[in-house]
């Protein structure tokens, strides 16, 4: 039995997957299987991942007949087929560094009561050029969960890619599943749910690689505005459940509200009624005051970098 199970969910990411799949075989800890799932893909993405069939390290591929529309069911199979203690999900056009896992493992071993163990993150284009790398104050550090959510899975949100989180299996059927629900913001939740069953791990090693491309879901949920309605809505869910406290959200709030406002020209109007409503009814009295803001201090809002 492997101690960690890599799950590679795929879906028309052909042009990646052979860098994805090297990246995880190349890694410097050794004990995982790797399971390759693949969901009705239209590109050549088979004949890629047929080339794996064999590897001493690939315990499962599976092809969907059918495209599942929803990349946490996908996780969900992998999940349960899976024989590590430890999950990785590897999103199939990201890669990583040859020592991430080792480095992960290392963290989540410092403390019996660690679900998450995570690295920082570089976020790339299609060129791989970087555009972004987060980054921790501290080399190593382990956070209580409800002080991580507060600090770090709100405002900002430090989690924000599969590929860079390891994490514990058991704690999976423990954690509520209306995550799925969600289009978009679904991980951000999971990691929330997770996150208040014990400890998380920081490593401030950038080692993981987040593309962002044309084709990934964040470009088409940020042209129909789902990704103001799903946020707020995670916003408002966890605050009602004293997740989070009163003044953390309201910056949360904050911020989105003046995020939308700075963008709302590039949003159709598939979701513009449903902002509005969110907007409108925040849960606390002092949030409810930010749309009240005059149009002078909004002008100077505006100017400011967020």
């Amino acid at each position: 039995m492997a101690t960690v199970s890599v799950i590679v969910p795929n879906f028309n990411h052909s042009k990646y997957l052979k860098q994805r799949i090297d990246s995880i075989l190349d890694q410097t800890f050794t004990d995982f299987e790797v399971i390759l799932l693949d969901d009705c893909s239209t590109d050549n993405s088979k004949s890629i991942l047929d080339t794996y069939i064999g590897h001493p390290k690939v315990s499962h591929l599976v092809y969907n007949q059918f495209n599942s529309g929803s990349p946490f069911k996908q996780w969900k199979k992998g999940i349960d087929i899976s024989n590590g203690a430890y999950i990785w999900i590897a999103e199939s056009d990201d890669w990583c560094e040859p020592t991430l896992l080792e480095t992960l493992m290392e963290g989540m071993r410092k403390d019996e009561q660690c679900v998450i163990s995570y690295c920082q993150s570089f976020s790339i284009d299609d060129e791989e050029k970087i555009i972004f790398q987060s980054n921790h104050s501290r080399l190593s550090e382990m956070i209580d969960g409800q002080t991580f959510i507060e600090h770090y899975l709100s405002v900002p949100v430090a989690i924000f890619n599969a590929s860079m989180v390891l994490w514990k299996k058991d704690k999976f059927e423990q954690i509520p599943h209306d995550y799925m629900n969600y289009k978009f913001c679904g991980d951000w939740l999971f990691w929330i749910y997770l996150s208040r069953l014990g400890k998380v791990n920081i490593s401030a090693k950038a080692l993981n690689y987040f593309r962002k491309h044309k084709d990934d879901v964040s470009g088409k949920a940020y042209k129909t505005g789902l990704n103001f309605v799903e946020e707020l809505e995670i916003i408002n869910k966890i605050y009602s459940e004293d997740m989070i406290s009163e003044s953390t959200y309201y910056k949360a709030f904050r911020k989105k509200f003046i995020g939308y406002w700075l963008v709302k020209g590039t949003i159709d109007n598939t979701n513009r009624s449903k902002i509005k409503a969110l907007f409108n009814s925040p849960l606390s009295t002092k949030a409810n005051q930010i749309k009240f803001l005059p149009s002078a201090i909004w002008k100077r809002i505006r100017t400011k970098t967020l």
